[in-house]
């Protein structure tokens, strides 16, 4: 069965993506079954975004009933699901009284706010080397990556990169013209990058000696993914730091199609009538699977369980000495292996029935669902030396 949808992929899709390692048929909290009926345990959540895992009874519930009631509206008129989720997001950001802008994905929250940080009257952007904040033109035009950027020049311009967790580096680049300075938290894509303690006060001071926004991308890590709503609420990264803007994305509506951008203070009223649009943001069904999804970790205690098993996973990886790092907080991990076989590794987990990521030639992410239980995490962490040893890392 595995070859046969092969073949049907590579007739009908763009290869923008190259061959899939798998079709996958069904899953189950963090557990999901491939076509051939193998099954694995998910350590991946589709890339930080099955926060409850796979067929959550609750998240199943909302999206059937919302959908038996009203499906779609268009941005004539509002819901009480949108409206519901804005306020529930604005209390969870506790960053004082804001404004919400629905999207449909983690790029259109960043494509909102990039133009919101142009209704300031300045369009220079300072942003950090190794972040990623999408693939359309203004989004990619703020990521750094010269694989990414390159084919598609020239982009939006007017950003300057600076080195992740370099103060003085973000100090000497941002000016009196400067609109925001865009930071991830944790840099997920680049394999969990951690900044140094204190990085994100020194940026809201920077930020705020220049009149501009501090605008932090938690599309990755917000959502529980680090057992706070928000990574910058960790007493490690940014505790009593404020943003100007917070976008989020992946894990708010479980695997249903949603991203928003969140505007405090002053900053909620730049983008006004006219300014900005989408037809299927704030859709009642998206909306409704984002509260199913924060009522149910609120309701099982996930954040909780994602710092209990994410501290398992870390010092269990790390107890191997051919892992020379691992990094990250909750269940976004990262970690370094002895050697360039990032690409075995995964191979080789994916044959023991483990679903893990490799961002790089010597790196390995795991974002599994914050369902994921300790079992799951103790069996993985029993195939972790074989997988290893079957990866070539010596």
């Amino acid at each position: 069965m595995q070859e046969r949808y092969a073949a049907r992929y590579a007739r009908s899709l763009m290869n923008t993506f190259g061959p899939p390692r798998l079709t996958l048929v069904r899953g189950e909290g963090a557990h999901v079954w491939d076509a051939d009926g193998t099954e694995y345990v998910d350590l991946l959540g589709g890339i930080a975004v099955n926060a409850l895992g796979h067929a959550h009874p609750a998240l199943v519930r909302a999206v059937t009933t919302q959908l038996q009631t009203l499906g779609h509206v268009s941005n004539f008129f509002a819901t009480e699901p949108q409206i519901g989720l804005a306020e529930k997001l604005l209390a969870l950001l506790d960053a004082g009284p804001g404004k919400v802008f629905f999207t449909n994905s983690g790029t259109e929250a960043n494509e909102a706010a990039f133009k919101l940080t142009r209704r300031t009257g300045r369009t220079h952007v300072v942003a950090a080397e190794g972040g990623f904040h999408g693939r359309t033109m203004g989004a990619l035009a703020l990521t750094s990556k010269a694989a990414y950027r390159e084919p598609f020049e020239p982009l939006p311009g007017d950003v300057t990169f600076v080195p992740y967790g370099d103060e003085q580096a973000l100090a000497d680049a941002v000016t009196d013209q400067t609109a925001a300075v865009l930071l991830e938290p944790l840099q997920g894509e680049a394999g969990v990058e951690v900044p140094p303690a204190g990085y994100l006060a020194s940026a809201r001071r920077i930020a705020d000696e220049h009149g501009a926004l501090l605008w932090l991308d938690e599309v990755q890590t917000g959502m529980g993914r680090t057992g706070a709503w928000f990574a910058h609420h960790l007493d490690s990264l940014g505790a009593g730091v404020r943003p100007d803007v917070v976008t989020v994305a992946k894990g708010l509506a479980g695997g249903f199609p949603i991203g928003a951008c969140l505007a405090v203070g002053a900053a909620g009223d730049l983008l006004q009538p006219g300014n900005h649009g989408t037809t299927f943001g704030g859709n009642p069904v998206a909306c409704s699977a984002a509260l199913a999804v924060i009522g149910t970790i609120e309701a099982e205690g996930l954040l909780e369980r994602a710092r209990v098993v994410g501290q398992q996973l870390r010092e269990g990886l790390a107890a191997d000495p051919r892992v020379t790092d691992v990094r990250g907080e909750g269940l976004l991990i990262g970690l370094d292996l002895a050697g360039e076989r990032a690409a075995e590794v995964f191979a080789a987990a994916l044959e023991a029935g483990f679903i893990v990521n490799n961002p790089t030639p010597t790196r390995i992410r795991l974002a599994p669902p914050l369902v994921l239980t300790e079992e799951d995490a103790a069996a993985f962490l029993d195939a972790w030396p074989t997988i290893l040893t079957q990866g070539g890392v010596s």
